[in-house]
């Protein structure tokens, strides 16, 4: 299933990805923020599962925003996962 989460507290505007029946995580594109990073997050992250990244990447912060885009993408996931549920 596809989905666009809107973020809040970041550069990045939009996460865009699609989430697998089994949680495997795919074609994750990030709108706005630092081209180099999003660029590579979603290389790295093509093909894991849901709760490793929700694992690996919730907390992480960008200079004190309380948040970053990496833990926005835990969040989209989250989200995801209780659209996928309800």
């Amino acid at each position: 299933m596809h989905y666009d989460y809107k973020t809040t507290g970041t550069c990045s505007k939009k996460i865009s990805f699609d989430m697998e029946a089994d949680g495997t995580v795919r074609n994750i594109v990030f709108l706005g923020g630092c081209p180099g990073n999003l660029q590579a997050i979603p290389k790295i992250l093509e093909g894991w599962n849901a709760d490793d990244i929700i694992e690996r990447l919730s907390g992480n912060d960008c200079a004190g925003r309380g948040t970053s885009c990496a833990d926005q993408l835990a969040k989209a996931l989250v989200w995801a996962k209780e659209q996928a549920n309800a």
